[in-house]
């Protein structure tokens, strides 16, 4: 069988399931409930997007002074980054109340225009991954936030009739991952886009020494940096890491975090120095030490994995070129001497030959 074109012939897990990661930056229900406690109240508050925050904080200025409803706004990024806490920033910078919904959600024209028609004046509609929204609902979108006007249709047929409802005036934040998916027309009605950027270790540190404070745990500046080192430049990643050395702190210490505690519990949940944990050193050490370092196909490399291609390929891989370990090439996934390096291998002569041809080192 050629592993590059079929995957493999059951529908039953050939290895290890993945769907439990500490580093994943998407919201589980623990996530969830624990963020509404730590979101900033105010833009003061918010830590890091340094640009964002400046050029929203003006937007949000001249329309209460103004005593106008905010433009339309646009935020996107990588989960996790606070688009979400962003918009509830908005709604209360605004002095007003906040609706939350999701594209996914809205599959019809129909869904779209019974939340715009139950909205108030002034309030904040925020719509998450607007890129997954439905045709038709991101049709009726645009007139809804040029003109605060819907035409709903009444009937079928050459009988259909277009009843025209308006709407008080409203500010949409939406938010996605992939803000190429949008399409120019939608993309054009926002009158502030802003895009989310990873955080730098020492904006993370801040993000960790708040959610310790807000926690009631204790952390030196050491253990901050440690877990903030692992966090994939991720807020959610850190809170998340910083919940579960706290746990750790509580039972296997006096309850305080240090660097030696931080780097002591992240290594029982399998999260090394630069935030990998053990799907993706799985990618990697497959890589390696079955392939020489690639080029090998992705299904391949799934296969050796014992995971869905989309799994290797959407879950692990981004984090692994971000972080230069990694290489998609024409031929194939291809290792850098970096992950050489991070897994502690010495390349053998072949693969040092042919990754000297394509990365110069």
């Amino acid at each position: 069988m050629n592993w590059d074109e079929t995957g493999p012939e059951t529908d039953e897990p050939t290895g290890p399931v993945f769907d439990d990661r500490l580093v994943d930056a998407d919201a589980d229900g623990e996530d969830t409930a624990v963020e509404a406690a730590l979101r900033p109240k105010d833009l003061d508050e918010f830590v890091g997007q340094e640009k964002v925050r400046e050029q929203l904080d003006l937007v949000l200025k001249a329309a209460r002074a103004r005593g106008a409803t905010a433009d339309h706004v646009l935020l996107s990024g990588a989960p996790g980054l606070g688009k979400t806490t962003l918009s509830m920033i908005i709604a209360a910078e605004m002095n007003a109340p906040i609706r939350i919904t999701s594209g996914p959600a809205i599959q019809h024209a129909g869904d779209l225009a019974a939340i715009l028609s139950s909205l108030q004046e002034g309030e904040v509609l925020f719509l998450d991954e607007i890129h997954r929204m439905s045709r038709p609902a991101e049709e009726m979108l645009y007139m809804a936030m040029e003109d605060f006007r819907v035409d709903v249709i009444v009937g079928k047929g050459p009988g259909a009739t277009a009843i025209p409802l308006e709407l008080p005036p409203f500010t949409l934040v939406g938010a996605t991952t992939r803000a190429g998916l949008l399409p120019p027309p939608l993309r054009d009605r926002f009158g502030f886009t802003g895009h989310m950027e990873f955080y730098a270790p020492a904006e993370l540190e801040r993000v960790v020494h708040r959610s310790a404070r807000l926690l009631d745990v204790g952390i030196d500046v050491e253990g901050a940096a440690e877990i903030a080192g692992r966090s994939r430049g991720t807020p959610r990643i850190a809170n998340r890491l910083l919940r579960r050395v706290r746990d750790y702190a509580q039972v296997k210490a006096e309850g305080t975090i240090d660097r030696e505690i931080a780097a002591a519990a992240l290594k029982v949940y399998e999260v090394d120095a630069r935030g990998l944990d053990r799907l993706d050193r799985a990618v990697l050490g497959a890589l390696l030490k079955l392939f020489g370092g690639g080029p090998v196909g992705l299904s391949t490399l799934a296969v050796a994995v014992g995971e869905e291609r989309e799994t290797v390929e959407e879950v692990a891989e981004p984090f692994l070129v971000r972080e230069g370990l990694l290489a998609r090439t024409p031929r194939g996934r291809v290792a850098t001497p970096a992950a050489w390096a991070h897994l502690g291998l010495v390349p053998p002569q072949h693969g040092a030959k042919g990754q000297q041809g394509l990365f110069g080192a």
